[in-house]
């Protein structure tokens, strides 16, 4: 394979790869206003004033969090392109800045779902089954957006 078109694979590569970290931050991340999960907790699961409260609580931290971990994916994805610039081929560099980059999007997805479970603890167990019957449906949706389908 000529250098030019290992270029090309790392660059087809690189940019799915920030496609898919973009896609989970947007797809599956609760704090969005408008997602499922948001309406689930705020709308349909009637909460009382203190589940309320705790769950705002919840949701005021893990936005600064998911910013904190948000920033660190877009400097990872930054290194990579740096990297793919400076070695046009799947080097030393590039595997290093991927391996970043699979890092900080699995800190952000262990994140997201840490702050799910801890929504889900705030709840009844009634407002549990219905909690975990919509994350699996959210989850395993035909429906769901994939990377690829976007």
């Amino acid at each position: 394979m000529g250098a030019a078109m290992r270029y090309v694979v790392v660059a087809v590569v690189s940019a799915a790869v920030a496609l898919a970290a973009s896609h989970f931050a947007r797809g599956f991340m609760p704090m969005q206003h408008g997602s499922e999960l948001h309406q689930l907790m705020h709308e349909r699961l009637d909460l009382s004033a203190q589940q309320n409260q705790e769950i705002d609580r919840l949701e005021a931290e893990f936005a600064n969090t998911r910013r904190t971990l948000d920033d660190r994916l877009r400097a990872s994805n930054a290194d990579l392109a740096r990297a793919i610039e400076s070695e046009h081929q799947i080097g030393p560099k590039v595997t290093g800045a991927v391996d970043a980059s699979h890092m900080a999007m699995g800190e952000l997805q262990k994140a997201t779902l840490a702050h799910v479970f801890a929504m889900r603890a705030v709840l009844k167990p009634d407002q549990q089954a219905i909690f975990d019957r919509e994350i699996a449906r959210a989850l395993t949706s035909p429906d769901r957006p994939s990377p690829d389908r976007r």
